[in-house]
């Protein structure tokens, strides 16, 4: 084979001597680090049970690269942070990603290429993407070693923006843009539902199927669990709450103000005016009403806070069938749905959920569970591995940075496959850490004895 020689790149001069590079560096690699993913991928078992999920048409003879080590490929690359398949024509060719999919080592046996990867993308069906969602709640039930007492599951759309002519696509005003509006379904910092739409319909659209189906789930294997939704007024609708009240489930959502809630609470926003007249400070006082929209089937208990500030009245309203003070209520339960547009915003921003730039609907739905995968991954790190570190709280491009990015030499030998790490890398011993909480220290060790 012809091997070409590499064109040196030429930098300034260090003191009297003159500075090259080139990419002949050989087995060397900049994502070691993604090892403890896949550590943790061992432990969990996701990409076993996402590919279990997928049929797979091809001849088993003529095969070369199995379902499996397409699903680590993408996975695996995108919580890395290479979100194009065009990534993986050089990705394929690294050591360390040829470990990563449970390939030996061998520049002569690369991984497969975008185009393989396209193909596994475009041939997914509906009722396989239906099977892949059943697993991101099923690795969610198992990370529970007893039955929890209450699940708080948060519910939010956000928008999806996308610049060319996907199937599904819709201008939405909101926006004011084409987009898709996808569902997320969490449960503190754990992914329970990725769910692409299309945007010309309401933001809770089949919101209340998706819940019904999450708790005949979780009832199944704890009978016992109590059960609240959460969400913004985009969540507010009388059937999703009528079907709370009839199945012992609490809620407490958001509901947009309106000319008839503001007159009920004007004696409130006066005294928080007069207040902050006197004192120049912010004011805020709640109250506890009964109100039902013309399109309810009753009337609800709803939260009002009047607030008062420099910058003028901030009148907001909950509505909920939880029992409790209403500012107990409103600060510390319905407020704490903040934290969920972090975990959004890592999906969207850091593990590219809104690259869904296929032609096909089936093909970005899967895109994003491909991301939601990632995302199970990391959390799992972050929840398994690192607490009580200094990246307990540290989102996914920052455990990318200082975790996952780190230089190696990959040698490889007819009885092992060593990865030289780096010497100068400045978090060694969390690395070990997070390696022996993932269990995978020990085990080596048990192994070399």
């Amino acid at each position: 084979m012809t091997e070409c020689t590499p064109t040196p790149l030429t930098f300034a001069s260090l003191g009297c001597r003159r500075l090259h590079a080139d990419f002949s560096g050989g087995a060397l690699t900049t994502d070691a680090g993604m090892l403890l993913l896949r550590q943790a991928d061992k432990r969990l078992g996701l990409l076993d049970a996402l590919d279990h999920c997928i049929p797979d048409p091809r001849d088993p003879d003529s095969l070369i690269h199995p379902q499996r080590a397409l699903l680590a490929q993408r996975i695996f690359a995108i919580a890395a942070g290479y979100e194009d398949l065009n990534d993986h024509q050089h990705l394929r060719h690294d050591p360390l990603w040829q470990v990563l999919a449970d390939y030996q080592p061998d520049p002569q046996q690369p991984l497969a290429s975008a185009p393989t990867l396209c193909r596994l993308e475009n041939r997914i069906s509906r009722a396989a993407l239906v099977r892949m969602a059943t697993v991101l709640v099923d690795q969610f039930i198992a990370s529970h070693l007893t039955p929890p007492e209450c699940l708080v599951l948060d519910f939010d759309a956000t928008d999806d923006p996308v610049h060319g002519h996907q199937e599904g696509r819709f201008f939405h005003g909101y926006y004011d843009g084409y987009c898709f509006l996808p569902l997320y379904v969490f449960c503190g910092d754990q992914l329970l539902v990725a769910y692409l739409r299309p945007a010309n319909i309401d933001a809770s659209r089949h919101s209340r199927a998706i819940l019904k189906l999450l708790v005949q789930r979780f009832r199944q294997v704890w009978p016992h669990v109590k059960i609240i939704v959460r969400g913004d007024s985009g969540f507010c609708r009388w059937r999703l709450m009528r079907w709370c009240d009839h199945n012992g489930i609490g809620y407490i959502l958001g509901l947009a103000r309106n000319r008839r809630l503001e007159a009920v609470l004007e004696p409130w926003m006066h005294e928080a005016a007069a207040r902050w007249q006197r004192c120049q400070q912010p004011q805020r006082l709640f109250a506890s009403l009964h109100y039902a929209a013309a399109s309810w089937d009753r009337r609800r208990r709803v939260l009002a806070k009047a607030e008062y500030n420099a910058h003028g009245d901030n009148p907001r309203f909950v509505v909920t069938n939880l029992p409790g003070e209403p500012q107990s209520l409103y600060d510390d339960v319905y407020c704490a749905r903040g934290e969920m547009e972090n975990r959004i915003k890592e999906q969207q921003l850091m593990l590219f959920a809104d690259r869904t730039s296929c032609h096909r609907f089936l093909a970005n739905q899967f895109r994003l569970l491909l991301s939601a995968a990632a995302y199970v991954l990391v959390e799992a790190v972050r929840r398994l591995a690192l607490a009580g570190t200094e990246l307990a709280r540290a989102q996914v491009s920052t455990i990318r940075l200082r975790l996952l990015k780190v230089a190696a030499l990959v040698q490889v030998s007819v009885r092992r496959v060593y990865v030289r790490l780096a010497s100068g890398f400045p978090l060694q011993s969390l690395f070990a850490k997070v390696l022996e909480r993932l269990g995978g220290l020990m085990r080596a060790e048990a192994g070399s004895g």
